[in-house]
């Protein structure tokens, strides 16, 4: 294993923070994470709301963001898009944010397929707006969201970010490999310290609809049958979202050292790193414990046939069959490794949407 990388420390208080996409599922429980642990900071937040799943749980992230922001931060929301360059600019000219975290991105495999201008506009437009701003300010550090589905379908695992990427499999996994290749540009170009994540299957309450143990759980109820995928060959690398934040903001606060080459231009200050459990899950095992901790929240009843309810399918266009991270270079840099397990992640997943959608069954 390679040896620690030199970092520039990072203080988080008393900064200006600016987190795009606060609204959405890993940027709201990261900002409620900056709230809690961040003094005298500035948090400057953007989603644009969109309808790409349902808006309501987009609004109950915000409202809590609005309701529990302690007292000495200061707390702004701009509703609008990171695809207009103005807006970036203008949020940029106004606040200076030292710190940027970009997790705004038009996210999922499969709507890629249907929908690619979405991924354009927000992954590919969206990006670009904030490493140009980036470019025109003193940002001392911008960390972003890429993704596991960068590494297509490489055979070799655990995925290492050693690894060569230059195979997607979804335009959703190109969007995301280009964002480390713009990040790399302007970090060797610019002098920009920029960190990129690759998120490994990332889940927990409040969480996106679009995702596997989302849907499995609204069809169930509704006592539809759930499809597996691959007929359940499938191997995911699990994260909880708050072993994710953790993560995020280990990260934040180490950024990429700047020095010097012997060409006397900048050696890119850029990183990237896997964030994932690093315990690869059968799917058939994980919708097994996710139905016993519905049946435990009472979100399903007892004698709840399950078998009845699963189907099992062929592969879908886009996916890939194994997602497994090594982070030991995450673990190397800032000791940290993802710690919570399937069951009680699900568990906690299950308890909050029985109290969201306060059923009685």
């Amino acid at each position: 294993m390679e040896n620690k990388k030199t970092m520039e420390k990072i203080t988080l208080d008393n900064k200006t923070i600016f987190v795009t996409g606060a609204a959405g599922f890993i940027g709201s429980n990261l900002v409620k994470r900056l709230f809690k642990d961040v003094k005298g900071a500035t948090i400057i937040g953007i989603d644009n709301m969109n309808d790409y799943y349902d808006v309501a749980l987009k609004e109950y992230r915000l409202n809590e963001l609005n309701t529990t922001v302690s007292e000495d931060i200061t707390w702004k929301f701009v509703k609008d898009d990171i695809a207009d360059k103005q807006t970036i600019d203008g949020i940029f000219e106004e606040y200076k944010p030292q710190v940027v975290v970009n997790l705004a991105a038009q996210a999922g495999v499969r709507y890629s397929i249907t929908n690619p201008d979405a991924y354009i506009m927000s992954n590919m437009i969206g990006f670009y707006n904030i490493l140009e701003a980036c470019r025109h300010n003193p940002v001392e550090h911008l960390v972003y969201a890429s993704s596991s589905s960068v590494y297509g379908g490489n055979k070799k695992v655990p995925f290492s970010t050693d690894d060569r990427v230059d195979n997607p499999v979804s335009l959703y996994a190109a969007t995301k490999k280009s964002n480390e290749l713009f990040a790399h540009c302007y970090s060797k170009l610019y002098d920009i310290p920029t960190t990129g994540l690759r998120f490994f299957t990332v889940y927990g309450p409040a969480g996106r609809p679009d995702m596997a143990y989302f849907g499995f759980t609204n069809k169930l109820l509704k006592g539809e049958t759930i499809q597996i995928f691959n007929y359940g060959n499938c191997r995911r690398d699990f994260t909880y979202v708050d072993d994710i934040v953790e993560g995020v903001y280990r990260v934040m606060q180490g950024a990429p050292e700047r020095k010097k080459g012997e060409d006397g231009l900048p050696i890119p200050p850029y990183a990237v790193y896997n964030i994932g459990g690093g315990q690869p899950e059968n799917l058939l095992d994980f919708v097994n414990i996710l139905q016993e901790e519905l049946v435990r929240a009472g979100v399903l009843h007892a004698d709840f046939d399950f078998e009845a309810h699963k189907q099992l399918v062929p592969m879908q266009p886009g996916d890939v069959p194994t997602t497994y991270a090594d982070a030991t270079a995450l673990e190397r840099d800032f000791g940290f490794t993802p710690k919570i397990t399937l069951r009680e992640g699900l568990r906690k997943f299950a308890e909050w949407y029985k109290n969201y959608y306060r059923r009685n069954v």
